[in-house]
């Protein structure tokens, strides 16, 4: 990146010598609009038809875009050229929110394997899904294929005893109090292996934080 002031960038459009927008912090605004959308790098990439290691140099101020860049950006993310070239919004140190689940209150997704429990449903773009479950699965055969997600998950045993099925390690016993951190992409399973059906939490991560 040049050390060209907006002004200077502005000039060098409007005069049709250098067809790149450059000092504007397009990428920063780039990746402010990708992320209130919660939009991976790849969901931009099928919408606007360009590569996905160019959107990471046009976020990171890596590489100008062309015009022809902006266009795609413009008509593919559906807004207008000034929503891509206006100053991204200043960083905040918080915002503030949160968003009190009481006891058996979270939303209820039941399946065959899990009965899962939704925490914290109320607020948008979460940086974390954190959910409880009371594992119903008492052999690895009761799951078609591996569960598996996008991200990262935290997982703990709050009653019970599970065995944590892996893709790539061997079964891994886990009571109550134990905990686990891991790749959620990675297939996994869990069945429960108390008398009573065990209870864990998790907390998922997508893979790119918004």
């Amino acid at each position: 990146m040049s050390g060209l002031t907006d002004h200077d960038a502005a000039l060098r459009i409007a005069s049709g010598r250098k067809p790149f927008v450059e000092p504007l912090r397009l990428g920063e605004r780039l990746k402010e609009i990708r992320l209130a959308n919660r939009w991976t790098l790849e969901d931009v990439s099928q919408r606007t038809g360009l590569a996905r290691s160019t959107l990471s140099k046009i976020e990171n101020d890596q590489i100008s875009p062309t015009f022809t860049a902006v266009q795609k950006l413009i008509g593919g993310l559906e807004i207008d050229l000034p929503q891509l070239l206006s100053p991204p919004k200043p960083q905040t140190h918080t915002l503030g929110r949160r968003d009190l689940t009481r006891k058996g209150d979270g939303q209820l997704h039941p399946t065959p394997t899990y009965e899962h429990e939704l925490l914290s449903c109320q607020l948008a773009q979460k940086r974390m899904i954190p959910f409880k479950t009371i594992v119903r699965a008492r052999d690895f055969g009761e799951f078609n294929e591996w569960v598996r997600h996008d991200g990262e998950e935290f997982l703990i045993v709050l009653d019970g005893s599970v065995l944590l099925y892996t893709e790539f390690y061997e079964p891994l016993r886990l009571e109550q109090g134990d905990s686990i951190y891991f790749d959620s992409d990675m297939g996994h399973a869990l069945v429960s292996v108390s008398d009573e059906d065990a209870t864990v939490l998790s907390v998922c991560t997508p893979n790119e934080t918004p």
